[in-house]
């Protein structure tokens, strides 16, 4: 298995720090809002990834935070009049129904900043006695980027490169760092914000420091993979990089992953260009699987156009996928048969090989793209080979087969139940006994009113099948 490390900017194979075991932390959301579909990506991706190794025969520890105590979530609590505790609270909640909608597995932890105070304190402290920070007159508490030799190895930028990136993070006190470089580790309270008692001020504490302590206290001074999106690259990962390491004196990550932007029709996605969708409202018209399913159609280091058109692709192409497993699972019903025939057994072999592929293409940097063409490949293969005439343990093998596949990428292979009411069940009751009378006309006609209500009805083998349109 190979993974691209944008640390070495090549790929490697992945080797894990401890045979069998994965420890992976990945950014989480600032949860001041309903999360966008730019946040889903990352979401999706590294679920993604983690379910992969999972299939690998790997132990994942897979810690992802919640950033709850941030500028932008005091601004809206002070538009609503509440605390910032109050918000933080209300969108954890809401960021976990997208979650679970987009069928992205629970964290081993999902731990939030505000509850990691301690251990932020703990980590500043022992980066100013080793010399890596200072305390400015205010309290404000900078990290001393000079003194850690390694600085911008994961940007791949010197330190004279990055001063336009530092000049938008100015704070309280940027007139006392000793270089412009240097970034905020505490820093101190304004009135009305929420603020944490400490040696050098009352205040909260900067950006950066959270996710080094939190991947510190739940997966250790080492980890296998650390991962999010690659506007994250720098300053916030460059700056873990150097807190962590100079703190706790060993290499912090083996394997950086980030995943590219998501454009909105061509376009960077922006509230001021009116292109700008959460989870939920596109909830409103996709089922999330679908939004998944689009979002690992192509290989997550590409950048993804969003439009209604691949989207509409995306639906098309797992209705393609699902309708293949209801029909496994009908013929699954009547089967019989514990032995497979001689073509059966070649049509295995067939399967086999599908697999093969596939596993190829998640071990070569998670190309789920190329994984979903091989998904389609078993699709095609168990359409065309299995019948009424095949054994059920073809049957089961192939239903087994696709369904372990689809799950690595998180796709739900059983439709969901959905149920009719009465008036449209006496439709289809209706136009079943005038077909039955040879009234073709009058058939016709409650077809063309059903699919005015948007139900689609398909005469099969099997009977009469409805679907929404």
């Amino acid at each position: 298995m190979k993974i691209f490390n944008t640390l070495s900017r090549r790929k490697e194979e992945f080797v894990p720090l401890e045979p069998g075991k994965v420890k992976m932390y990945v950014c989480g959301p600032t949860v001041y809002n309903l999360i966008h579909i730019g946040n889903a990506r990352p979401m999706i991706v590294f679920d993604t990834v983690r379910r992969y190794l999972e299939y690998k025969g790997y132990e994942v520890n897979y810690v992802s935070n919640f950033t709850d105590v941030d500028d932008k979530i005091i601004k809206k609590a002070i538009e609503e009049g509440v605390d910032a505790d109050t918000i933080s609270k209300r969108y954890i909640e809401e960021c976990k129904k997208d979650m679970a909608a987009m069928n992205v597995k629970t964290a081993t932890a999902h731990p939030l900043a505000t509850q990691e105070i301690c251990g932020m304190l703990e980590m500043i402290q022992t980066l100013i006695d080793k010399g890596h920070a200072y305390v400015a007159k205010d309290g404000t508490v900078y990290f001393r980027t000079a003194s850690f030799k390694d600085y911008g190895k994961l940007s791949h930028k010197n330190l004279d490169e990055m001063q336009s990136g530092f000049r938008e993070l100015k704070v309280t006190g940027e007139e006392n760092k000793e270089n412009s470089s240097d970034f905020v580790l505490w820093k101190p309270k304004k009135e009305g914000e929420p603020y944490w008692e400490s040696p050098w001020c009352d205040g909260r504490p900067g950006w950066h420091i959270e996710c080094s302590v939190m991947s510190k206290r739940y997966l250790g001074d080492q980890i296998d993979i650390h991962a999010g999106g690659e506007d994250l690259v720098f300053p916030h990962h460059e700056n873990e990089i150097a807190q962590s390491e100079a703190s706790n004196g060993v290499h912090f990550a083996t394997y950086w992953m980030h995943n590219a932007f998501l454009n909105i029709d061509n376009k960077k996605m922006s509230k001021s260009l009116g292109n700008f969708f959460t989870v939920r409202e596109i909830s409103e018209k996709y089922d999330l699987q679908v939004l998944r399913f689009f979002m690992l159609s192509a290989h997550y280091r590409n950048p993804l156009n969003f439009s209604e058109e691949l989207m509409e692709a995306s639906r098309n192409g797992l209705e393609r996928i699902l309708t293949s497993m209801e029909r496994l699972g009908e013929l699954n019903e009547k089967a019989k048969g514990d032995t497979l025939t001689a073509a059966e057994q070649e049509n295995v072999a067939l399967a086999d090989q599908i697999v093969a592929k596939y596993e190829s293409s998640m071990d070569d940097d998670f190309n789920t793209a190329d994984a979903i063409s091989a998904v389609f490949e078993l699709v095609k293969l168990s359409n065309s080979t299995a019948d009424a005439e095949s054994t059920k343990a073809y049957v089961d093998y192939l239903k087994e087969t696709n369904r372990k596949l689809c799950d690595v990428l998180g796709i739900i292979t059983e439709r969901k139940k959905e149920t009719l009411d009465s008036e449209i069940e006496e439709m289809i009751a209706a136009r079943q006994r005038a077909r039955k009378e040879k009234n073709f006309a009058l058939a016709d006609e409650i077809r063309q009113k059903l699919l005015d209500m948007g139900i689609v009805l398909e005469d099969t083998r099997e009977g009469v099948k409805w679907k929404r349109a």
